[in-house]
Formats: structure tokens, C-alpha cells, sequence
């Protein structure tokens, strides 16, 4: 069989094109290349968002983030609630720019140029005659100058949309006041507490009570899904291993940075100052100069004097209580003609009259600290180590390269790939789909996650594709052993089952003897019996729970005494006596003031959502994706 492909591979060739070349014509390029990159996740103004737009997004602000805070929490950036933040973000881009645009809200050049001119930041890739480097610029924020320039328009004109509803908020001092005073609104309350725990020992729970419970809540009794998995990752350090480095590279590189090795001369210098800044007079410059040179006379004749002399005449304030001395300094410490008159003089000379924009100096070199540079022998790990990570960006590539095509070509072993790159193939168990609380590295990336609860992982147990799991890093991995979802036997959760179910039937009871309590007491106050009373607010609850403060302040201030039953769910019921209004003590002018803004910054915030709510419906913006729990991962530092 295999002869006659060989014999006749051009009529086998020719066949093959006539098959395929009208599949493509009838079912497209992109059915080949999977559905995923078309997959919209929300939709503005009939203009989709794409998961690849939502990804790339993602990616560029959780590295924006990671080279702000390099010690952030990975777990945290790569969450879904994280993930899903960045979408809401680019809907509100979307929306904001969609109104701009159908407002014709436009950025004049003047006002472009203005702010460009401003930017330090522009500054930078300007070369020293005054020409923008414009590939400096690209490879730096990786955007051409006309991206930057266009996404800085867009983010002007939103700006100008929303300026036009916050900037004109007002907050009428009765609004700021009710607002104010009802965060720091005080009441004296004593509070009944009719607790669980009272009522546990009159529950009685059946096994056929646990059993109904238990076959009622099965989704609560699930063991979730669990693989135990190899994995490998390949990172700069893992890269540097296999940089093979030449002695004679490492000595050049020694030679060529010896200074940087060692400690620098060090010089130690004693001067005489007198002051004549570039604004004061040609007169009064030359009068200066002349008691220098005649101050300079006079040490040149006495050079033991030095000290003396300066303590008497510098006018140098940080110095001349010093007799002159300045300490050890290295090139380039002071400024160009101190510097370089200095480290002309042999130890113990005195200088000419010496000219600064600060006036004329007298300088006496009294000390010399050579330069010292440790052996090649003494740094040759930290040459090594530098070289390495010179070339470890370069080496990484090519490894990255190889290690891709390693894990594909083999998919049934991650050996292959670990024995070529000079990995070690790491192990874990019990991982879901999900990151684990804590976990780091490859184990808190969700697409590495999601690629080996794949069906072909899971099904085959053939490595993953090479996923990126950070900046510089590359992990694929393998499930060998997978445990599906399950019920967890009933025998293992009885005990947890028939406590929750005393708590919540106690509660029950609590919540019934409360109300009695509470109907009792409204109709006869006597026999009442309460906790001493505590004052309370939404600042300080006393260690009361918020739904017994919320319920004392909402409580009718004109009928007080007056009292409230709270229902604290498995923490029982609370009946709470309201006795009195105790006045906030006034702030003083400045913190009144500042309340007052603050109040006014939350009124002009709630119009800015109300606003953009009103834009969102204008021009139709959904999100297609589930909202994930408002809950991030715990952690790791």
C-alpha cells in the first residue's frame, strides 16, 4: 500500500487538493480554525466584542498592573471577577465613545498639542535635537504614535461627556445634611436576644429527617471533579540553564565593566567659598574674585591654615564650620570645574581660584581613596549570572519555540520535552478547573486550567498545547488520573447535616419566642427584661449585629420609646427597645467642610452612573457572559 503512495504521490497529491479545496470554498477557513475567536461576549451600539478582544484586553492591563506592583498576587489578576471587571470596562469605553461620536464631541489639535507638550512622558523619546523618535516610541508602549494620538481623542471626549453631568452637579446643604446625619445618626437601644443555642436541646432530628435533607440539597453533597496532573514550565530561569557561556566572553565582559565590579576612587576635599551668583553685577563678581585670590595668597603661604581660614571667610554655611571639609566624594559628585579641579590635585595641593555658578572656590585636596577592583575569580558568578540574563531573553524564545513543538510532537509523555530543555516535570493533585485558594505559578492560570479539563486532556490524557501562564512563561500538562464529580456518601455528611439542621429548626424556635416576646412586651411593658443599654450607629455598632443597629435607626424617633423585632436568621432574633436620640457631636468647621464634599463627590458619582445607565440602553449595551460571584481568591502573601 505504502508503495504505491510512493509510485504515484502526484496523482495522491492531486487528489487530496480536488477533496479539500471545495471544503473550504463551501464551509470557509475559519470552520478549520475553530469557533472560538468569534465567540462575542458583548455587544454596544450593534458593534461586538469579541473573547480574543476581552483576552488581549485582559492581558494588557494585568501586565500594566505587574509592572506597577511586581509583587501583586497572580491569583488575583487572572480571577474571573478580575477578568470580568475588564469587560465592563471596555463596555464603558464603548458606550462612552459611542456617545461622543453620535454627539460630536471632538478634541481641538490646539488642545492636543497643549497636552502633549505637557507630557514628561512624551519628553522622553525625544531626541536631543528635539526630533520624536518614533521606533523607540513603538517598541516602549507598543503602539504607533497615530494609536496613541487617537486613543488619547477617545479618552478626552469621554472624559468631556461625563464633565458635562459631574461638573455641574449640586448638592443643596439639606441634602448634604440628611445624608450626613444619617451616617452619624446615634441611638440608645437595649436589646433581648433570643439565641439558637437556647432552644438546641428541644430539637430532635430523625435519620429520616437527615436522609429527606440530604436526597433534597444532593447539589450541597458533591465532590467536585479532581485530576492529578504533570506539568512543566518553562521560564527566563529555566531558559538561562541552557545557555552554554565562553570563559573568554566572561573575562571581556569583566574588563569592559571592571568599575562596576569595584568601589570608585574616592576623594576628600576641604574648600574655601566665596559667593557670587550669575545674577550679581560684573562689579560685584570681580570683588569677589579679588578676595578669593587674595584669601588664596594667603594659604598658598600657610598651607596649615587651611582650616582656619575657611572657618573664618568660606561662605559656605554646610562647610565652613568644617574648616572647609566636604568628605569623600566620586567623580561627578560636585559641580564640573570644582569636580574636575579636584581630581587634577595630588593630595595635599591646593588649587587656583576655581570659578562655579556658585562663586569662586579655593579647594585643598586632603585624602585619596583609590579605586578598588575585586579579581575576576572573586565575581565571576555575578558576570556569569549577568551574561546569562542578557542572553536569557533571546535563549528563551528559541526555547519557547522548542518546547512548543516538543509537547505537540509527543503528546503522550512530557519526558521528550523535559529531557531537550532540561526541565523537571512537577506533580500536583486534587486540581480543579478552577485556581485553588493560594495557588501560584502555571496552578493559578485559568487557561492552563481550562486547557487540561479539555476534553481531549481529559479523554486522551495527552499534554495540553504550550500555554502562557505569565510574562516569560510557558506551562503545558497532562492529567493522569481523573475523578469525576460524584456524590459524596451520605454517611460522610450525617453529622454536618443533623447539626445545620438543629440550627436551623433552634432558630425557628428562637424566632417564635421572640415574637411572643416582642407582642407581650408592646402590649404590657412590664416583666421586660433587656440588656444595659448601649448607643449605636452606623459607625460604631457596639458589636451589635447591622440588622439591630439598621432596625434601631429606622425606628419612629417620635414614639420612643418604641420597640423592633429583627430577625437574625440562624443567629436567632433580636426584640431591640429604642429608648432615645442621642445628638451627634457637631464637627468642627474644616471636617464639616470636607463631609460636605464628599457628599457632593458621591451625589456628582451617582449622577455619572445614572448618566452612563442612560447611555447603556440608549445604545443597546449587553454583556453576553454570566457575571461570575463577587468573591476574588484568597491571597498567596
Amino acid at each position: 500500500m505504502f508503495d504505491f503512495f510512493r509510485k504515484h504521490n502526484k496523482i495522491v497529491m492531486i487528489f487530496l487538493f480536488l477533496l479539500i479545496i471545495p471544503s473550504f470554498v463551501l464551509f470557509g477557513v475559519d470552520r478549520y480554525q475553530g469557533s472560538g475567536k468569534d465567540e462575542k461576549v458583548a455587544r454596544v451600539d450593534g458593534h461586538d466584542i469579541t473573547r480574543p478582544e476581552w483576552d488581549a484586553q485582559h492581558r494588557n492591563e494585568v501586565d500594566r498592573i505587574r509592572q506597577q506592583s511586581p509583587n501583586v498576587d497572580p491569583t488575583l489578576l487572572d480571577s474571573e471577577v478580575m477578568r470580568y471587571a475588564t469587560l465592563e470596562r471596555m463596555v464603558r469605553d464603548r458606550v462612552l465613545a459611542a456617545a461622543a461620536a453620535k454627539s460630536n464631541v471632538t478634541i481641538s489639535e490646539e488642545r492636543l498639542s497643549r497636552i502633549f507638550a505637557q507630557d514628561a512622558g512624551l519628553a522622553s523619546f525625544r531626541t536631543p535635537d528635539g526630533k520624536f523618535d518614533r521606533e523607540t516610541f513603538q517598541r516602549v508602549t507598543g503602539r504607533t504614535p497615530e494609536q496613541y494620538e487617537a486613543s488619547m481623542r477617545a479618552d478626552l471626549a469621554t472624559q468631556q461627556m461625563l464633565l458635562g453631568i459631574s461638573g455641574t452637579a449640586f448638592t443643596p446643604p439639606a441634602l448634604a445634611a440628611a445624608t450626613i446625619n444619617a451616617f452619624y445618626d446615634r441611638r440608645e437601644i437595649q436589646v433581648a436576644r433570643f439565641g439558637p443555642e437556647s432552644f438546641a436541646s428541644k430539637v430532635t432530628i430523625s435519620d429520616a429527617d437527615i436522609e429527606a435533607y440530604y436526597k433534597d440539597h444532593a447539589a450541597q453533597f458533591q465532590a467536585p471533579e479532581q485530576a492529578s496532573i504533570e506539568y512543566l514550565v518553562l521560564d527566563l530561569e529555566a531558559a538561562k540553564k541552557n545557555i552554554s557561556v565562553n570563559e573568554a566572553d566572561l573575562k571581556t565582559y569583566y574588563e569592559q565593566n571592571k568599575a562596576r565590579f569595584g568601589t570608585k576612587e574616592e576623594r576628600r576635599a576641604s574648600h574655601i567659598l566665596i559667593t557670587a551668583p550669575a545674577s550679581a553685577s560684573a562689579a560685584d563678581r570681580e570683588k569677589a574674585k579679588a578676595k578669593a585670590e587674595q584669601l588664596l595668597a594667603e594659604v598658598k603661604k600657610a598651607p596649615a591654615t587651611f582650616a582656619d581660614v575657611a572657618r573664618k571667610n568660606s561662605q559656605d554655611p554646610g562647610s565652613a564650620e568644617k574648616g572647609g571639609d566636604l568628605d569623600f566624594v566620586t567623580r561627578g559628585a560636585m559641580v564640573k570645574p570644582f569636580d574636575d579641579a579636584m581630581f587634577a590635585l595630588k593630595k595635599g595641593d591646593i588649587s587656583d581660584v576655581i570659578e562655579s555658578e556658585f562663586g569662586y572656590h579655593i579647594i585643598r585636596l586632603t585624602d585619596i581613596k583609590p579605586a578598588v577592583v575585586p579579581p575576576f575569580e572573586q565575581v565571576r558568578a555575578t558576570i556569569e549570572n549577568e551574561v546569562r540574563a542578557q542572553q536569557a531573553t533571546q535563549e528563551f524564545a528559541k526555547a519557547a519555540e522548542a518546547f512548543t513543538d516538543a509537547v505537540y510532537q509527543q503528546p503522550d509523555s512530557l519526558k521528550p520535552a523535559a529531557e531537550k530543555l532540561k526541565l523537571t516535570i512537577q506533580t500536583a493533585t486534587n486540581v480543579a478547573r478552577t485556581p485553588a485558594p493560594g495557588a501560584t505559578g502555571a496552578l493559578a492560570s485559568r487557561n492552563f486550567l481550562s486547557a487540561l479539563f479539555a476534553a481531549d486532556s481529559l479523554d486522551r490524557k495527552q499534554n495540553t498545547e504550550a500555554i502562557e501562564v505569565g510574562s516569560n512563561q510557558l506551562a503545558s500538562g497532562r492529567v493522569t488520573q481523573y475523578t469525576p464529580a460524584h456524590p459524596v456518601p451520605l454517611a460522610e455528611v450525617k453529622d454536618k447535616i443533623r447539626a445545620q439542621l438543629v440550627t436551623e429548626r433552634a432558630a425557628v424556635l428562637a424566632k417564635t419566642e421572640g415574637e411572643a416576646k416582642l407582642a407581650a412586651w408592646t402590649a404590657k411593658a412590664d416583666g421586660a427584661t433587656f440588656a444595659a443599654p448601649v448607643t449605636v450607629s452606623r459607625r460604631e455598632s457596639q458589636n451589635q449585629p447591622i440588622a439591630v443597629v439598621d432596625a434601631a435607626l429606622r425606628a419612629d424617633a417620635s414614639k420612643l420609646p418604641a420597640l423592633v423585632g429583627v430577625d437574625l436568621g440562624t443567629q436567632g432574633y433580636a426584640v431591640v427597645r429604642v429608648t432615645k436620640v442621642v445628638p451627634r457631636t457637631p464637627s468642627a468647621p474644616e471636617q464639616a467642610q470636607q463631609e460636605n464634599t464628599q457628599v457632593g463627590q458621591s451625589v456628582a458619582a451617582a449622577e455619572d452612573v445614572a448618566y452612563y445607565n442612560l447611555l447603556k440602553e440608549r445604545f443597546k449595551a449587553e454583556i453576553l457572559v454570566p457575571k461570575p460571584a463577587d468573591t476574588l481568591p484568597v491571597p498567596t502573601r
